[in-house]
């Protein structure tokens, strides 16, 4: 028996103990619970997870997705399957209920899935009116925003597991809107510390001229700032038709791309601001000048792999792998947080109500085990999830931030994104 693991067996008083011939049925007692032969005193483990109710409480978990009209993706390696971000959830669900196998919890998911110009607040009131207290929405910011005012001051929480627009959490932050998807100033804080520790700090920015872009722009330049680098140069990118994805496209992007990006001032790296991917896959390997890509391109920042193994992550990935039969993209990774977050929170307060789930989830006791190095928490001031966030190449992760040498007076983490003193948050 290993030195780690301790047994107690417990006889009634002025007992004397068994004899000799019976040591060894009750070591297989302690480990199998129930002995081969024989008429045994009782025996017992300490700290041994209590039985399950005979009845055990119901914990609902909605999910809603908004459909939405994208372009075909320049890839089709980059093509999204039918069940992005719901199959996290499920994975996640079964975690859920392994656990509450033994605290009497039984967890439910339940999918709503929106149409393209449906009526997600309609859908939302449907699952509210069903007893959902705990909500995943996979929805664009605008939508979020109406989902969380059509129940304001009800016992709803929502988790954003997909928006990444920095303004959700600042300016229109709201106060039961919890978000497990890293925003685009994380994200772009992650990838220029990891630029800025390789020493490439001087950057030249292609941009493309979607409000996504500039968003995505803001947050660039909010980085070079913050970690000291210099962007030396802004270059739009005008669309133009006829080379996505048609049989001559390769030829014209070859001649194309390489022009765009001749006659810059000294560069380290391209960094790509196209959330949209009308352009930016074609960069790496075409510029005119020998340069890494990076953004939303090439080297990106993202906060789940599919190629991650570090932290124990090999066997979420497995699993998952079998569970679904795909590889876990990042979406399935915000759901997954998000649906194990409830999970947590209900085991530990052993509850099924909205009122100590939702206190447990926002309180000092709570945290996450999520692969990732370290344990998640959600930051007070935004509800934004405090997390590592991996830099990656498209087959390979390369690095994690916060990199070393970026420090912070409470937590290192928290120099991704925007901390405390510098949040326009006021949670209503």
């Amino acid at each position: 028996m290993s030195a780690g693991y301790r047994m107690a067996f417990h006889f009634p008083a002025g007992f004397p103990g068994p004899p000799r011939q019976t040591w060894g049925c009750l070591l297989i007692a302690g480990f199998l619970g129930f002995c081969l032969s024989g008429t045994l005193p009782a025996v017992a483990v300490e700290d041994a997870p209590k039985a399950a109710a005979d009845k055990p409480t119901l914990v609902p978990i909605g999910y809603l997705k908004q459909e939405v009209e994208e372009l075909i993706p320049l890839s089709r390696l980059n093509a999204k399957p039918d069940d992005l971000g719901i199959a996290g959830a499920e994975i996640a669900l079964k975690d859920n209920n392994t656990t509450g196998k033994f605290t009497g919890q039984n967890f439910m998911l339940d999918v709503e899935r929106i149409p393209v110009s449906g009526d997600a607040v309609a859908a939302l009131r449907k699952l509210v009116a069903t007893g959902h207290h705990f909500v995943l929405v996979d929805a664009p910011a605008d939508v979020l925003l109406q989902l969380s005012d059509s129940v304001k001051g009800q016992d709803v929480l929502l988790f954003n597991v997909s928006a990444p627009e920095v303004r959700l959490r600042q300016e229109d932050c709201r106060a039961n809107v919890l978000h497990t998807a890293p925003d685009l100033a994380m994200l772009a804080d992650a990838l220029a510390q990891y630029l800025v520790w390789k020493k490439w700090q001087r950057w030249l920015v292609a941009k493309g001229v979607s409000p996504e872009d500039k968003e995505y722009l803001e947050a660039i330049r909010r980085s070079a700032k913050r970690f000291g680098a210099t962007i030396v140069e802004e270059r739009p990118y005008e669309a133009t038709p006829g080379a996505r994805r048609s049989d001559t496209g390769q030829q014209l992007i070859q001649l194309q791309m390489p022009v765009f990006t001749q006659g810059a001032p000294s560069y380290d790296v391209l960094i790509v601001a196209d959330r949209r991917e009308f352009f930016g896959p074609y960069l790496p390997f075409r510029t005119w000048d020998p340069r890494p890509v990076a953004g939303t391109a090439g080297l990106e920042a993202m906060s789940w792999h599919p190629a991650h193994e570090q932290w124990g992550a090999t066997q979420m990935q497995n699993r998952f792998q079998r569970f679904a039969q795909r590889f876990m993209l990042p979406l399935d990774h915000q759901a997954w947080i998000a649906v194990r977050a409830v999970g947590e929170a209900a085991s530990r307060t052993q509850s099924g109500d909205y009122a100590p789930i939702n206190a447990y989830i926002r309180g000092d006791k709570f945290d996450l085990a999520a692969f990732k190095g370290q344990k998640v928490t959600f930051r007070k001031w935004d509800g934004q999830l405090r997390q590592p966030i991996i830099i990656a190449g498209p087959e390979l992760p390369v690095s994690t931030s916060p990199q070393s040498g970026f420090l912070h007076e409470h937590e290192e983490v928290d120099t991704l994104g925007i901390d405390a003193p510098e949040s326009k948050c006021e949670l209503q």
